[in-house]
C-alpha cells in the first residue's frame, strides 16, 4: 500500500528526526492527521516561532532567546573562571536543576566520532581555547557523556588545553556508563559534579586534525 503524496512527505520528514524509525514516523503521522486543525497548526507554530527567536549564545552556544548572549553568559553572579564543558544545550538544563554549579558553560555541539562525521573541526573546541585565553579561565570542568564517544571528547580536550596551563577536570562517574546527562537525576549529577577528578593527559587521546 502507498500514501499519497501528502502523507508520505510528512511521514519523511518525521523520519528525519532523531530516534524516530519509519514506523513510529507513520504512527506519529497519523496521529497528526488525526488531532484537531488548531492541534497540529499550534505544534506548527510553535516550530516556526522557535526557529525564528532562538538562536546559539556568542560566548558559550548555548540556545538563546534573549539576544546575542544567553541568560547564564551575562549574568555576572555567575563565576568567570570555572567553565563546563558539555556536548549539547539539554545537558546545560540537566546540570542546571542540581543548583551545584555556579560557572559558566562552553557547547561543544558534539561528541568527538570520526565514523559519524564528527571530527575536531565540527565540534566548538578553538573557540574553547579561545575563552580559556581570553577570559581568565583557572578551571575547565569536562562533562561530556560517559560512553565511549564522550571519553575520547574528553581525552581530545586535554590534549589542547593542557598546553595551556589550565586545570582541567572530569564529572565524576556517579552516572552510569553508556548514559546521557539530560537523563540523569538531580542527585547522582550533583554527586558527579561534587566528586569532579583532575584529569591529566595520562589517558591515551584520539587521533586528531589541527584545531
Amino acid at each position: 500500500m502507498s500514501y499519497s503524496n501528502a502523507v508520505q512527505e510528512l511521514i519523511d520528514q518525521l523520519g528525519r528526526l532523531p530516534g524516530i524509525g519509519p514506523k513510529s514516523a507513520q504512527r506519529v503521522a497519523f496521529h497528526l492527521l488525526k488531532v484537531p486543525r488548531e492541534d497540529a497548526l499550534s505544534l506548527s507554530q510553535a516550530i516556526i516561532e522557535a526557529k525564528e527567536r532562538v538562536s546559539y549564545c556568542e560566548r558559550c552556544f548555548n540556545l538563546s532567546e534573549s539576544g546575542d548572549e544567553c541568560p547564564i553568559c551575562v549574568n555576572p553572579r555567575r563565576e568567570d573562571g570555572l567553565v563546563c564543558v558539555v556536548e549539547d544545550s539539554q545537558d546545560i538544563v540537566a546540570i542546571e536543576r542540581t543548583q551545584e554549579f555556579r560557572g559558566r558553560y562552553h557547547v561543544l555541539g558534539g561528541a568527538f566520532s570520526p565514523i559519524d562525521g564528527v571530527g575536531v573541526e565540527q565540534l566548538r573546541i578553538k573557540e574553547l581555547m579561545s575563552r580559556v585565553a581570553d577570559e581568565d579561565v583557572s578551571e575547565v570542568i569536562v562533562a561530556t557523556n560517559p560512553n565511549l564517544e564522550g571519553e575520547a571528547t574528553a581525552a581530545l580536550l586535554v590534549k589542547y588545553l593542557k598546553p595551556m596551563g589550565v586545570r582541567i577536570t572530569r564529572i565524576a562517574m556517579g552516572l552510569p556508563v553508556g548514559g546521557d546527562l539530560e537523563y540523569a537525576d538531580e542527585l547522582t549529577l550533583g554527586r558527579a559534579l561534587e566528586g569532579r577528578k583532575i584529569i591529566d593527559g595520562s589517558e591515551t587521546a584520539p587521533a586528531a586534525g589541527t584545531v
